[in-house]
């Protein structure tokens, strides 16, 4: 029995696939970086994680930092397609750093693409995105970009995110402001020329 239970713990053991690091070392990762990331115990999709990141031009530095954050809250490193989103959109190393830090690549990646798609200043964007990583009430960028749309400034838009306007409460908002909108210049204008004889 003893022999047999050692048996399927051998067996347990081979079972587990080797990794390949082949494609993360010619995505151009530098040996130390890459000795660091054998040391971290990655699975075969976390290769293909930062091997992704790397072949989209991501330093190894971004790389490693991204791999030891997720390990820091308790989860593998997932978020390759996010992050070259928010690279794409113009979302800095020191910006990505800090959404995975909130543990929030995923979670915020579409709504921050958007908010840099409306065109926001940088500065507010930082803003937004800094509230949503605290859980802080913010307006989504769908309701953002209405606002802009029917001409209301970044300085009243940041005015309404805080004041902590509730979703139910900027959906009204903008509303009124599209129908206003909608309704000006339309009012009836009586023609006083003359009359033809």
């Amino acid at each position: 029995m003893l022999i047999s239970l050692l048996g399927l713990a051998l067996a347990g053991c081979k079972a587990k696939p080797k990794i390949d690091y082949t494609a993360l070392d010619e995505s151009g990762m530098w040996s130390t970086n890459l000795a660091q990331v054998k040391k971290m115990n990655v699975s075969p999709a976390e290769v293909g994680e930062l091997t992704k990141l790397k072949r989209a031009g991501a330093s190894d530095d971004i790389c490693l930092y991204l791999l030891k954050t997720a390990r820091s809250h308790n989860h593998e490193f997932a978020s390759g397609d996010s992050v070259i989103s928010l690279s794409s959109a113009g979302y800095t190393d020191a910006q990505i750093m800090e959404m995975a830090q909130a543990d929030k690549i995923d979670a915020l990646s579409s709504d921050a693409v958007m908010l840099k798609l409306i065109g926001l200043s940088n500065s507010t964007v930082q803003i937004v995105i800094q509230r949503r990583e605290q859980g802080l009430p913010t307006l989504t960028s769908a309701q953002i970009g209405r606002l802009k749309n029917v001409g209301e400034s970044e300085k009243k838009i940041l005015d309404l995110i805080y004041q902590g306007m509730s979703d139910q409460q900027a959906e009204a908002y903008v509303s009124r402001l599209e129908s206003a909108r909608n309704h000006s210049h339309t009012e009836f204008v009586r023609n006083r020329g003359r009359r033809a004889r």
